[in-house]
């Protein structure tokens, strides 16, 4: 099996490459291009059974490469974004995979792809897959409905620009500078909140990524931030650090 990756973020490929060894649990020959045009060329010379790409890559975007040159192999894609859905299933996709994804989801994509290999590919049944990506990806909160003593407050989560924890309740504050508090604990509403804005970077604090002013290093390991609203800096942990450099660089 002959597989073209196409990532040009070295940590996400060689993430991608970890779940594509483990999920086919065999020898597998695979070429790793970054850029539209290196893979506009490795395309022009030679044949693959299977493609995994991002979409937004070095000189443009993945559906770039498949406008310039005609493509007959099946592609999986791995993205951030979502908002390419019915552009991917113009192409040959048979899988879309929004980041960050684990194991099972490339399980999954390479389950599907070994399941219509020399079968008439169903776009009914891919449809129905982007659909229900659409659907998961629409379920984080939009909003808080808070309580005050002259009603009910409604403040799009959008406008959150940190998330502190307090016991078993939390606050936070808004574009207005004007503080919230709310019952849930902070690791319940990190699973409401859409991970593409919101990061936990430690234990007592949810930051928008909107809303970040500045970031320095303040450890070997650890970073300092500043959000709006916020007079004091608030401090990485060691163990998110890793992952918040890689969320902010996406």
């Amino acid at each position: 099996m002959n597989i073209l990756i196409i990532e040009d973020e070295t940590p996400a490929f060689k993430k991608l490459f970890a779940y594509v060894t483990e999920s086919l649990k065999s020898d597998f020959e695979y070429t790793h291009t970054r850029s539209v045009n290196e893979s506009i060329s490795y395309l022009e010379k030679m044949s693959y059974d299977l493609i995994l790409s991002d979409i937004k890559i070095i000189g443009g975007m993945s559906f770039d490469i498949f406008n310039a040159i005609e493509v007959s192999t099946p592609i999986i894609f791995c993205t951030a974004f979502d908002e390419h859905l019915l552009q991917a299933f113009k192409t040959n996709g048979i899988a879309y995979i929004l980041k960050p994804y684990a194991q099972k989801d490339i399980d999954e994509a390479l389950n599907k792809y070994q399941s219509l290999f020399h079968k008439k590919f169903n776009e009914k049944d891919f449809f129905q897959q982007f659909k229900v990506v659409i659907e998961q990806k629409n379920s984080y909160k939009k909003r808080f409905a808070i309580k005050k003593p002259e009603g009910i407050k409604l403040v799009n989560t959008e406008d959150v620009c940190y998330i502190e924890a307090c016991g078993d309740f939390c606050k936070f504050k808004d574009t207005n500078a004007e503080l919230h508090s709310i019952s849930k604990s902070i690791g319940l509403l990190c699973s409401e909140l859409n991970p593409e804005h919101f990061f936990r970077i430690n234990r007592s604090y949810i930051v928008n990524i909107t809303f970040i002013e500045k970031i320095v290093s303040y450890s070997k390991n650890r970073l300092s931030i500043k959000v709006k609203g916020l007079s004091n800096s608030l401090i990485t942990s060691t163990a998110t650090t890793k992952d918040f450099r890689q969320w902010i660089d996406r």
